[in-house]
């Protein structure tokens, strides 16, 4: 009656029931981040993000730092609204962007680098509009290597370092966001 093939199946069921209850206890503590919550009346991180603004960021027109900050802002913008204008504005987000560039490695015949590592310095304030209280204050950088495939091929280490530039903006940019949605959960 006992056998070990029915003591397995019963201590199966009785895992696979505890299991089923603490997934029953812990259905209800789910809250989406970024989702609505119909449940409750509150506005979701989504709206709140939605109702920053980003202010232009200031750079020399023509230049390789305002290429980044054009990047930056278009990738704060679909991060934050899903590249939608504010609504009804709350807050005010100002950037400051500085791209970098470090040699990793150097070909010893040619005096070329061959690995380099691109990269964003961005800080940045957000600033409570009705009251014109910075709220926020915090920096956040991105590095991102990329190879120069040759001396050979004359415009890859441009190229490289543009998508380089790119991605980095693109991973400052979630950072800023994720910084920022922090702010509006926790409010610090």
């Amino acid at each position: 009656m006992w056998s070990p093939e029915n003591r397995k199946r019963i201590g199966a069921a009785a895992r696979l029931a505890i299991v089923v209850a603490a997934a029953g206890l812990l259905a209800g503590c789910f809250e989406p981040l970024y989702g609505r919550n119909p449940s409750v009346g509150d506005e979701s991180v989504r709206d709140k993000l939605a109702e920053v603004v980003i202010a232009p960021i200031a750079m020399r027109q023509g230049t390789p730092q305002a290429r980044v900050a054009v990047a930056m802002r278009n990738a704060l913008q679909f991060d934050l609204n899903g590249a939608a204008g504010a609504i009804a504005p709350t807050h005010r987000l100002d950037v400051t962007v500085t791209p970098t560039a470090v040699s990793v490695s150097i070909d010893p015949v040619t005096g070329r680098p061959t690995e380099e590592i691109g990269g964003v310095n961005a800080s940045y304030q957000m600033v409570e509009i009705a009251t014109g209280r910075i709220v926020l204050k915090d920096s956040t950088f991105a590095h991102v290597g990329y190879d120069i495939p040759g001396s050979q091929q004359r415009f890859a280490k441009q190229r490289a370092l543009l998508d380089a530039e790119d991605r980095a903006a693109k991973v400052a940019a979630e950072a800023i966001r994720n910084r920022l949605a922090s702010y509006f959960v926790a409010g610090t």
